[in-house]
């Protein structure tokens, strides 16, 4: 799904009023099967299979099942898609189907936006909400385009979505920074 721009009346087309983006990583729906199936086995096991060798492994087998299902299941699907959204006043970023973890950053607090060509889970240890010293603070969910916006306390924020540069010139635009061929990182 790519921006949606929405311009109100009355000012000019260039500028929406409010951009929309999104990405999304379909591979990490297998992931989300495997999760399921773990789930699946540890159910399989406490209902289907009597167990000669005690309760204990019995149930360390169907704790540890669901467990790692759950896990799996919720790291894949809050990190299947991300959503960003730019209005007059706020960044948004929104994760997995319920929307969670949200992110809302006031405009007021950024100091700059670059394009970033290629963001990668690799450079920030793997899919998700993402945390590093060194580098900031990202929301990857596929290898691709992303944007970073740098806050005026020296802290940045990575995002990939689809079509980051209009995200890039949407918020220079709020900032009153300039239009142009946003620079790349």
């Amino acid at each position: 799904m790519r921006d949606h721009p929405k311009a109100p009346q009355g000012h000019d087309d260039s500028e929406p009023a409010v951009w929309t983006g999104r990405a999304t990583n379909r591979v990490q729906w297998l992931l989300a099967a495997v999760g399921a199936a773990c789930m699946a086995l540890g159910i399989d096991l406490a209902v289907a299979h009597p167990w000669t060798s005690g309760v204990i492994p019995l149930v360390m087998s169907v704790v540890g099942c669901v467990a790692a299902g759950l896990l799996m299941l919720y790291g894949t699907l809050a990190f299947v898609h991300v959503a960003v959204r730019v209005d007059k006043e706020t960044l948004e970023i929104r994760c997995g189907h319920i929307g969670l973890p949200r992110t809302r950053i006031p405009l007021s607090l950024v100091v700059g936006a670059d394009f970033a060509p290629r963001v990668t889970p690799r450079q920030w240890g793997g899919w998700g909400y993402r945390w590093r010293p060194e580098k900031g603070t990202a929301v990857v969910v596929r290898r691709g385009e992303g944007f970073v916006v740098r806050l005026g306390d020296g802290r940045s924020f990575t995002v990939t979505v689809d079509d980051a540069e209009a995200a890039v010139r949407v918020i220079r635009d709020r900032l009153g920074l300039g239009g142009g061929r946003p620079a790349s990182v």
